[in-house]
């Protein structure tokens, strides 16, 4: 007994020992599995903190030098500048070719596409504007080439490298803008902020010489500046020192157009930026293949909206070009022709703004009548699209605030001061209103074409009979025509009664058409 007692003790223990070691293998593939989903994710927030401390590294420091060159104090020259710009421009030019030559070889190596990335208009501003930066890059070389003698050549040489990056970057973000990358992934972050950064960076140069162009006055020994109109006379930034002359004839003709290609430029790289920032976001994402809905906008039906609108365009333009016209005339004794312009400007202003919180304000009615389901997924494209919209519209905002303090303060006296508050008010009713219409239609599900139903006969069914083989056989020629007339007699039944669009959708698109053009000239 005693020995028997010391077996099952015995047989107890070793079972005791081994249940740890059972329980651990069975619980081995959950370690395994929560183990490597923390790699991932230590992976993934690695490569996003690096990636932004390399975008804002290279931000900072090219805000600190496009600061100090803006100034003359500052002994930092604008080549100083554009070395660093050229540095940037390379590198990220190499990390494109690099990225689309890899993605070109490596089978399925982008499996997950963002159908709302990238859209078409958006591709195809990013080439309109691109090319309008191009042509500007061909204006600044053929200008600085004057001045080699007297000046340095990096400042030919910028220009050069620029164009090359724009159709690099161009091409890279037409056929790489819905990518949702799963490969490399943290090279491509640490790319894509890159690219990112470097189109800040340029942009903020951009920015700050036109500002330069329009805000730089000339010392005159009189020590005053002459009053044209409204405007003062302006010293456009030159190429160093007044004794730099240029060597051919036709550099004061390029100096000014391609000034007035700057905003293009400026918006170029706004529109590469967001595209870059886009693809940031979408690195190892997921998408599912039913989110991806192929929204094809075409002006079909729609009439009353586009032609409201560029009416309001044509309209708006002729007012604008009279008050310029007026504003910038010499003579100063005819102050009523000026102050009849500024009311015409005024006034039509005033017009544009209402009828677009009018066309808002029926939109939004529309959405209340409208049962679409609220889209609930998380979409990047979706959430800049409303960053961008709210942060656009601030400074309009703030513009129509100060207006309404200063017109209130002085006691608006006069039509035109009346004119003034009234415009401001409106504005910000406008603005508030068509920021509500835009965000809740980008969270709407799209609209859904139902087709009808085609309803086909069958004669077997419609004909029953004991004996179904003999019946089969004494009419085939019969039996196998009939079905196909039926169908082909429904088919073009349904073809002649095609359902027409909506009206609420309908409604809607006269009111983005409307906006459209409206947001053009206000």
């Amino acid at each position: 007994m005693v020995i028997k007692d010391k077996e099952t003790e015995e047989a107890q223990l070793s079972n005791k020992i081994n249940a740890p070691g059972q329980a651990g293998s069975t619980c081995e593939p959950d370690l395994n599995i929560s183990s490597s989903g923390v790699v991932k994710e230590r992976s993934r927030n690695w490569g996003w903190m690096l990636s932004g401390i390399i975008c804002v590294n290279i931000l900072i420091l090219g805000c600190a030098l496009v600061s100090g060159s803006a100034y003359n104090k500052v002994d930092i020259s604008t080549p100083d500048l554009q070395v660093f710009l050229i540095i940037l421009l390379l590198f990220t030019s190499i990390w494109m070719l690099y990225y689309t030559i890899y993605i070109a070889r490596k089978e399925n190596a982008v499996v997950y596409k963002d159908g709302y990335a990238g859209p078409v208009w958006l591709r195809g501003g990013l080439v309109l504007f691109g090319l309008l930066s191009i042509v500007m890059d061909i204006f600044k070389i053929a200008s600085y080439v004057g001045y080699l003698h007297c000046d340095s050549a990096v400042k030919v040489v910028f220009p050069g490298v620029q164009l090359v990056f724009i159709l690099v970057q161009t091409y890279f973000l037409w056929i790489h803008a819905k990518d949702c990358v799963q490969i490399q992934k943290n090279v491509t972050r640490c790319g894509l902020m890159l690219t990112l950064s470097t189109n800040l960076v340029v942009w903020m140069t951009a920015v700050t010489e036109e500002s330069l162009h329009q805000t730089t006055v000339p010392n005159y020994p009189s020590n005053t500046t002459k009053l044209s109109g409204r405007s003062m006379y302006i010293n456009k930034v030159g190429y160093g020192d007044n004794t730099c002359k240029c060597s051919h004839t036709s550099c004061s003709i390029f100096k000014v157009a391609y000034y007035y290609l700057y905003p293009f430029n400026i918006e170029y790289s706004l529109f590469a930026s967001a595209m870059a920032y886009i693809l940031w976001k979408n690195v190892g994402r997921v998408v599912d293949g039913h989110g991806n809905h192929r929204i094809k906008f075409c002006l079909k039906d729609v009439f009353l909206g586009p032609v409201a609108g560029i009416l309001l365009v044509v309209a708006g333009l002729a007012t604008f070009i009279v008050y310029e016209m007026e504003m910038q005339k010499d003579n100063n004794d005819d102050d009523d022709k000026k102050d009849n312009a500024v009311m015409m400007h005024l006034v039509m202003n005033i017009v544009t703004v209402t009828l677009m919180s009018v066309s808002t304000v029926i939109g939004c009615a529309i959405y209340k009548v409208d049962h679409r389901e609220h889209v609930s997924e998380k979409n990047p494209t979706r959430s800049l699209d409303v960053g961008l919209l709210v942060g656009a519209s601030l400074g309009q905002f703030i513009i129509s605030y100060f207006t309404i303090v200063a017109m209130v303060a002085t006691g608006a006296q006069g039509h035109l001061n009346r004119l003034n508050l009234a415009w401001g008010i409106l504005m910000v009713i406008q603005l508030g209103l068509q920021n509500f219409f835009i965000i809740e239609g980008l969270h709407r599900e799209p609209f859904h074409v139902v087709h009808p139903i085609t309803v086909v006969v069958n004669p077997y069914v419609l004909q029953p009979s004991k004996d179904l083989s003999k019946d089969l056989e004494g009419s085939n020629m019969d039996t196998k025509s009939s079905p196909v007339l039926t169908a082909h007699s429904l088919h073009g039944h349904t073809a002649e009664h095609r359902p027409k669009l909506l009206w609420k959708r309908r409604v809607l698109k006269e009111v983005c058409v409307f906006l459209l053009l409206g947001n053009v000239i206000v």
